[in-house]
């Protein structure tokens, strides 16, 4: 499983947000310069962001962006689904997908479960414990192979 750009500009967008402490937000051309992220694709991050309602204007059009809701209050699962559903395989949310969705299938089941434990971690994690963290830094996780 891949988790794509937007949903990783999000993430640290949403957090750059977070950061601040200034009433009046932060703008734009500094989250893109902070995160080294391109205005013209910051546009897009920030109106998915808005449009799930985890970020808004601070006061209107051409000002800051601050949070709509506390830290402990948004989860991974906010920040993953305003840029994509959460869809494993199709035959779980399209019924019509595959002929065998209407039969006893032992691998939709096992990706119906697989896809309840994705969300299920994905809420476990909100921003405040993102936060928390002092920095990020990248670990070798051990696969099992």
């Amino acid at each position: 499983m891949r988790v794509n750009t937007k949903i990783r500009y999000g993430l640290r967008t949403i957090i750059e947000i977070a950061h601040t402490s200034d009433p009046n937000g932060v703008l734009q051309k500094d989250i893109a310069k902070n995160q080294n992220i391109s205005l013209k694709y910051l546009d897009s991050i920030i109106s998915a962001l808005k449009v799930k309602g985890l970020v808004a204007n601070s006061k209107g059009r051409g000002s800051g962006y601050r949070l709509t809701r506390e830290p402990k209050d948004i989860t991974m699962l906010d920040i993953y689904t305003a840029f994509e559903q959460i869809v494993v395989v199709e035959c779980i949310n399209n019924k019509g997908f595959c002929e065998r969705s209407t039969h006893d299938c032992k691998a939709k089941n096992y990706w119906n479960e697989f896809s309840v434990e994705f969300r299920h971690m994905l809420l476990k994690k909100n921003l405040e414990q993102i936060l928390q963290d002092t920095y990020y830094e990248c670990r070798e996780l051990e696969i099992i192979q």
